[in-house]
């Protein structure tokens, strides 16, 4: 039995995804029962998908829900899961969805999120493999777990942990989209409240499809471009945790460029006015991979000329330092420090009033 699980008293957990110093520990004794020789890659820090050896090919798999919005929620779902389909090097395929819905919901609200999905999917030529729906009182608004499978060729998947020391950290978009999107849509009063303009709350409504949340393209192109060792999307807990993420896979430090790493103005903005931090705050759209630095800026003017901002911001290396790989970060007048830790998105502590 964990460690952690054998301490009393412990504090009540708090809404957001589990904190990674906790799952580590409770992964630890899956990895050591786990016995199956075709599972390549499984569970772990950083490791989003799980890998399959079906001979000719790699069956991925992922699952993850949808709990911090309720507009657009189909969306969301399919493209955040597809998201960790294709940063393991695969192609999205089949999409199932638990669709939970809160007591009172119409036959018309379910219709609609059925509609989303079948939507959402079909702009990224995913089908709808099956699922399940129910009306439960266990949730207050709408809830989708979902679960994408997807392949790669045997030896095309790529897993976080295969960052090599050298390899030049890429960054493509910009960070907290999907954050932004989420705070001016479901937060939109607040927003306009804390004096955001009404101008930059709609151009931040429209980061769900412009920049969007999909990484799809970005992972193809990095995937084509031959320079890519790793790759992780960047969701809750910001480009904090997604860097620690791949540092922990990786057994790397990872050190990044303050002034390299790109926050949109209306980010800024919003983030700003909430007393948020964006480099916390949840972030799907944006791409952090690790790549041959040799190959790097080549990389980065494939993404230009597709049309998606990249740039270096940083670079892997051997650890360091005595307790273990860690991610660090030069501010502009090169001072370099540990990076600050979120052990829960700044959007969860936001709705949860702990903003300032």
């Amino acid at each position: 039995m964990p460690h952690l699980l054998r301490e009393l008293d412990q504090p009540v957990l708090k809404p957001g995804k589990l904190p990674n110093r906790i799952l580590s520990e409770l992964l630890k004794d899956i990895k050591e029962s786990r016995n199956d020789t075709r599972l390549i890659v499984g569970p772990g820090v950083g490791e989003d998908a799980a890998h399959i050896d079906f001979g000719d090919r790699v069956l991925i798999a992922k699952t993850d829900p949808i709990t911090f919005v309720a507009n657009d929620i189909a969306r969301y779902a399919v493209n955040v899961n597809a998201n960790d389909i294709a940063v393991a090097g695969g192609t999205p395929k089949w999409f199932l969805a638990t669709l939970l819905m809160p007591a009172g919901s119409t036959e018309a609200e379910v219709a609609r999120i059925f509609q989303q999905l079948q939507q959402a999917a079909q702009e990224i030529d995913v089908t709808l493999a099956g699922g399940h729906t129910e009306i439960t009182q266990a949730v207050t608004q709408p809830v989708i777990c979902g679960f994408m499978l997807g392949e790669a060729p045997t030896g095309a998947n790529i897993s976080a942990s295969a960052a090599e020391p050298g390899d030049a950290i890429l960054l493509t978009k910009g960070i907290a989209i999907e954050g932004t999107a989420i705070l001016a849509r479901d937060a939109r009063d607040d927003v306009l409240g804390a004096g955001v303009s009404a101008e930059t709350v709609r151009r931040a409504a429209d980061f769900l499809t412009n920049p969007g949340i999909s990484v799809l393209t970005d992972a193809q192109i990095l995937i084509a471009s031959g320079a890519v060792h790793s790759m992780h999307d960047i969701t809750e807990g910001g480009i904090s945790t997604a860097a620690q993420e791949l540092a922990t896979a990786s057994k790397l430090d990872i050190e990044l460029k303050q002034f390299e790493v790109t926050v949109l103005p209306e980010t800024a903005e919003i983030c700003d006015a909430l007393g948020l931090n964006p480099w916390g705050l949840i972030g799907s759209g944006a791409l952090l991979a690790a790549v041959d630095p040799a190959m790097a800026n080549d990389a980065v003017d494939r993404l230009k000329r597709a049309g998606l901002d990249a740039a270096v911001i940083g670079s892997a290396s051997t650890p360091q330092h005595p307790d273990g790989p860690g991610v660090y970060i030069q501010d502009e007048g090169g001072t370099l420090g540990p990076a600050e830790t979120f052990e829960r998105d700044e959007l969860a502590r936001y709705f949860d009033g702990e903003a300032v």
